[in-house]
């Protein structure tokens, strides 16, 4: 595709066009078009395209038609705005921005806000400038916000790089930066930490947004000072009364569908039963594997998923374009069909069920029928990109065994509880046997240990965990561990967990299954151990295959991979492991394994 000219460059055709003195390049016409600027359907509408930009949109696009002016009957399909994704993360679908592109183009979503902090904590500036680059040459709008948490709670985890007020300053020179991403370390914000301070000061003096991220359920001072200190969304909402706090501090309420992240139903009410103004009210994925991307869609998926929850169909419209556009300062740009903006927009049959016929960006025909009809341009990643796991030694059973206290015959273990479809988890005890000096894991508790896999000092951290009901000898490792991204592995057996460790060293990353010692599933993730540049549709099968061997080995949690890679993320409550320890995320400090009284 052609490079997209700005509005000031091409403001002369839209004239000309808009007033029949020259001919449009695209006509489409006879469409129920979704106006989502006013909130209604106008009937028998016709929309001009020239530059890949809206020229004319009105009841008769006659006037704007030449010899070859490609034309289009619509037949009174629904012609809404290409979706756009408030709030996400490109590592999350193990995929490249290129490949990611392509495997969201045929769901309709035309722009995405992205946050690359996964793959900051493995290269740091280096790895944001590389994902920023391929983004950029996409055929759609995909615009980076630049990592602020690396790592996300500095002194209860280590990360591969940092980063610092001069990185964030740096990027946001960068043409597709849009803002600082999401603000998690919210206690070092409250607590006006002057290095947090001086990235969102970065980010202010360049005009952009600051994104939040408050994962706690406290609403009192604490909430109302991390909102004084700048974010201006925040998708960590999980009941109705947390939309409502963020939207009355004038911040807008991030509603997120993921994989495994179902927050819109319970939030979504503050719209439709408590009839807030719904302007203030985003919807976003967060993260969406491969496997759901292919197989459930994207924001396509989410837009359904609010409608079923009884949104109206135009204010959930809303909430995936405009809404979204307005945020980020692009309301000019984006978002609608109106005038002056790019050109993206779907044909659909159908505003509730919302199947997507056709989708085009800045005026080209991008997909039909679920089919993607563009390139979606690679960049060529360094080798050192594709060898990132570093262990330092050989990683055998006897890592995995956790010493009781001298003379215990029994002890009361701390235990992160795994949340089916939320991303906290609960701090849980459990009464564990001992066999011969080593405490083992017992009915539903099994073991979790993390692997430090950036600087090859062999450390390996233990602790266990509730909610994937594993049964039989297994384990499954993932070198996917947000944010820090360790190499994370859960498993009933020691020489299981080593087994799959040591076979991710091996393949450079991914995430591998083992039980009774043979490998049934394997994804390989090579590039920072976090993304395939693989096709989609492959890396889907391939997590597919995963999702069956985790039920294979008893696990019955909706996309429990998503929980398992959440689990050394110590900004989310409330109990979490590190490169550094057991993390206590109410208190965000590091714990001991076991109760006092157990010892």
């Amino acid at each position: 595709m052609e490079m997209l000219k700005t509005w000031a460059d091409c403001a002369a055709d839209l004239i000309a066009v808009a007033a029949g003195r020259k001919p449009a390049d695209l006509v489409l016409r006879n469409a129920r078009l979704v106006n989502v600027q006013s909130r209604e359907v106008l009937d028998g509408w016709d929309v001009a395209v020239a530059c890949g930009r809206f020229a004319y949109v009105g009841p008769d696009a006659e006037h704007t038609i030449g010899r070859d002016t490609q034309v289009v009957d619509l037949e009174e399909q629904y012609l809404i705005p290409g979706l756009c994704d408030g709030h996400m993360h490109i590592e999350s679908g193990m995929l490249t921005p290129a490949e990611f592109a392509r495997a969201v183009i045929p769901h309709g979503t035309t722009t995405m806000f992205t946050d690359p902090h996964e793959i900051a904590n493995v290269f740091g500036l280096r790895g944001v400038k590389l994902m920023h680059d391929e983004a950029m040459l996409q055929p759609v709008n995909i615009y980076t916000q630049m990592p602020s948490c690396a790592p996300s709670a500095p002194g209860l985890e280590t990360t591969g790089f940092e980063i610092g007020p001069e990185d964030v300053a740096e990027a946001m020179t960068w043409p597709g930066i849009i803002g600082l991403g999401e603000m998690m370390n919210f206690p070092g914000v409250v607590a006006g930490d002057d290095m947090l301070l001086a990235e969102m000061a970065a980010t202010a003096r360049a005009g952009k947004v600051i994104g939040g991220h408050y994962a706690s359920p406290d609403l009192g001072p604490d909430f109302h000072a991390y909102a004084a200190g700048g974010p201006a969304d925040d998708h960590e909402g999980v009941a109705e009364d947390d939309a409502i706090a963020r939207v009355r501090q004038g911040m807008r309420s991030m509603l997120r569908l993921g994989s495994a992240w179902y927050d819109v139903e319970k939030q979504i009410t503050a719209v439709t039963e408590r009839g807030l103004d719904p302007r203030n009210f985003i919807l976003c994925t967060d993260d969406c594997h491969s496997g759901t991307l292919v197989n459930e869609g994207h924001m396509n998926r989410v837009l359904r998923h609010a409608i079923e929850c009884g949104c109206d169909p135009l204010i959930a419209l809303q909430m995936a374009t405009i809404n979204t556009a307005t945020h980020f300062g692009l309301e000019r740009e984006l978002g609608s069909i109106a005038p002056g903006r790019r050109a993206d927009m779907i044909v659909t049959s159908d505003l509730r069920s919302l199947p997507i016929e056709t989708v085009y960006a800045r005026g080209q025909k991008v997909a039909e029928n679920g089919i993607c009809l563009v390139d979606c341009p690679h960049l060529d990643w360094p080798a050192d990109t594709r060898a990132s796991v570093h262990l330092g030694k050989e990683i055998t059973a006897a890592d995995f065994e956790i010493a009781a206290p001298d003379g215990a015959n029994q002890v009361k273990a701390k235990v992160i509880g795994v949340v089916e479809n939320q991303a906290p988890t609960q701090a849980l005890t459990a009464d564990l046997p001992v066999h011969d000096g080593i405490v083992e894991g017992q009915g539903p508790v099994c073991q979790i240990a993390l692997v430090e896999r950036h600087k090859g000092t062999g450390g390996v951290v233990n602790g266990f965990v509730s909610g994937f009901d594993y049964k039989g000898q297994m384990a499954i490792a993932s070198t996917v561990a947000h944010d820090s991204h360790h190499m994370i592995v859960v498993g009933t057996d020691r020489e299981n967990m080593a087994k799959a460790v040591m076979r991710l060293a091996e393949i450079g990353g991914g995430v591998s299954v083992f039980k009774d010692g043979a490998e049934l599933a394997l994804v390989e993730l090579p590039i920072a151990g976090l993304m395939s540049d693989d096709l989609a549709s492959r890396v889907a099968d391939k997590a597919q295959n995963m999702v069956e061997a985790m039920a294979a080995c008893g696990c019955t949690l909706n996309n429990a991979y998503m929980q398992h890679s959440l689990l050394a993320l110590p900004v989310i409550p409330e109990l979490r492991i590190s490169d550094l320890g057991l993390v206590d995320v109410t208190r965000f400090e590091l714990t001991e394994l076991f109760e006092k009284d157990s010892l």
